[in-house]
């Protein structure tokens, strides 16, 4: 005989709540990439390979970004790369405001690691099937110096989002 506690109750409710809460209709590619150390290095690249089938479809692209308190800038300078299947390039410079006027660091989470999702590309399409990469480097460099930052403290994963556009 089946007998049903509250325990089991409580984890078929928590089962529930984890199966609906991770749904994410809108996601066609979503990676991250751990920082070692927290310490992201000006020289090394984080790299995301993914397939391209749908030309048609229009896509909004996201740099997700993991920082904490040991991050010491108000901004983020980022330099991207896109390759394409046939070879072709294209590379922009991004910057993105990391905290408020007081200093007070934007994005989301309630402990110190703040989660920003950063909007790279909107509504484009991709236009040949095929593979492509996306890298990220940072672009950092304190007031009044020409040399970057060589190793950027307090980035903790950086991550590639792909989202499909809802009509």
């Amino acid at each position: 005989m089946l007998r049903i506690t509250k325990n089991s109750k409580f984890i078929v409710l928590l089962i529930t709540f984890l199966i609906v809460t991770s749904c994410d209709d809108k996601r066609v590619f979503d990676e991250y990439t751990n920082i070692s150390n927290n310490s992201w290095r000006i020289d090394t690249p984080v790299l995301f390979q993914f397939e391209v089938q749908d030309t048609i479809a229009k896509r909004n692209l996201f740099i997700n970004l993991r920082n904490n308190n040991n991050y010491a800038f108000s901004n983020l300078f980022l330099i991207t790369k896109m390759s394409f299947p046939d070879g072709q390039k294209i590379i922009d410079t991004l910057e993105y405001d990391m905290a408020d006027k007081t200093g007070r660091f934007l994005g989301t989470g309630f402990t110190e690691v703040k989660e920003n999702k950063l909007f790279y590309k909107e509504n484009i399409r991709f236009p040949k099937k095929g593979k492509y990469e996306v890298g990220i480097s940072h672009a950092m460099r304190k007031n009044g110096e020409v040399e970057g930052v060589e190793v950027l403290q307090g980035i903790s994963d950086i991550g590639f989002r792909i989202e499909k556009i809802k009509k």
